[in-house]
């Protein structure tokens, strides 16, 4: 009998494990995740080769590896529906990211803008391997054939460069790479700083009260929503230069799948208080589940090594099929 079964498209994903996630991070992409899933085949993963480009403490590393690793899972990102691994556990991301220098215009690489931010962030690290990490993101995607990469505006010139490499390839030696899209799934909020509203949420604020981590206490998570910029106004509308206001009630709309005229009507003629705890009530509903589940995993040490071990032999039966590929166009002689 006929399959008749519609092939799905192939989308990647990879968080770095240097931090965890903010609630930006959250509600602009990790929240959709296990929604997107459903409908691609797709592969997560803890991008730590390219956390090297900046000078890390080992053993706090292989920690935040570990924990990264469990809060995919938490997220409700099931290892057997879905291939979830850590990058440095499937060498040919390397292999293919050296091959793809050789590909890549040094006057493409010099033109990446994060290479020029970051350059000026860490100068007294300026390293090779910060100027060809594009060309690591580029094999990490072509590597798997995806189809599609979410992408937010600050990786968008990656992708791009991406695309430029595997045609530039296909063109050299006859079609071998997938070219990339980017993925435009469902809209996240933008979520900015609590404290300066006009700059986006960060994890790296000297403020402390002004990003939200998915894994903060929900105490915290109150007191920093309590102590968040607004207005005089004390009246809950978006409206320009009300940029407080509109960043509580980009993320509650977020949470609570309320319009913003709704919201409006909801807190008419109640205070900016009321509608902080409401944003906090919201946030706290969200990441619950996530924090106890997280805190499950995270616990089974085990359990966590035994889904990246299989997440990683299923990356790797990809990733072969397509080195191999591009081993033998190039030219190497490969001994069977």
């Amino acid at each position: 009998m006929e399959n008749t079964q519609e092939k799905k498209d192939r989308v990647l994903s990879m968080i770095q494990p240097t931090s965890v996630p903010t609630l930006g991070n959250y509600l602009g992409a990790l929240k959709n995740w296990a929604d997107m899933s459903k409908d691609n085949d797709c592969l997560f993963a803890v991008a730590d080769l390219h956390a090297i480009t900046v000078r890390q403490e080992p053993a706090k590393l292989r920690k935040q590896s570990l924990e990264m690793y469990a809060l995919l899972l938490a997220l409700g990102l099931d290892p057997e529906k879905n291939i979830v691994f850590v990058q440095s556990q499937v060498p040919q991301h390397s292999q293919l990211g050296w091959i793809l220098n050789c590909y890549t215009q040094f006057g493409e690489a010099s033109r990446m803008t994060q290479f020029k931010d970051k350059s000026e962030k860490h100068a007294d690290n300026v390293n090779v391997g910060l100027f060809s990490y594009p060309t690591l993101m580029a094999a990490d995607i072509l590597l798997y054939q995806a189809d599609y990469v979410p992408v937010g505006a600050d990786q968008k010139q990656h992708l791009e460069i991406t695309r430029d490499i595997a045609e530039r390839f296909n063109g050299i030696y006859s079609p071998t790479f997938t070219v990339p899209k980017p993925y435009i799934g469902k809209l996240g909020a933008k979520v900015m700083s609590l404290q300066d509203p006009t700059k986006k949420m960060s994890k790296s604020d000297a403020n402390p009260k002004a990003s939200v981590f998915v894994l903060d206490k929900p105490d915290d998570i109150v007191k920093k929503f309590k102590s968040a910029v607004t207005d005089s106004e004390a009246c809950v509308r978006y409206a320009e230069g009300k940029d407080g206001i509109n960043n509580l009630m980009g993320i509650y709309s977020c949470c609570t799948g309320k319009s913003f005229e709704e919201i409006e009507k909801d807190f008419d003629g109640k205070g900016y208080g009321d509608f902080k705890l409401a944003v906090a009530e919201s946030i706290l509903a969200e990441v619950k589940p996530v924090q106890e589940k997280f805190n499950e995993i995270v616990s089974d040490k085990a359990y966590i090594e035994k889904c990246a071990k299989e997440g990683a032999e299923k990356a790797s039966y990809l990733a072969n099929k397509t080195l191999t590929k591009v081993m033998k166009k190039v030219g190497f002689w490969q001994v069977k």
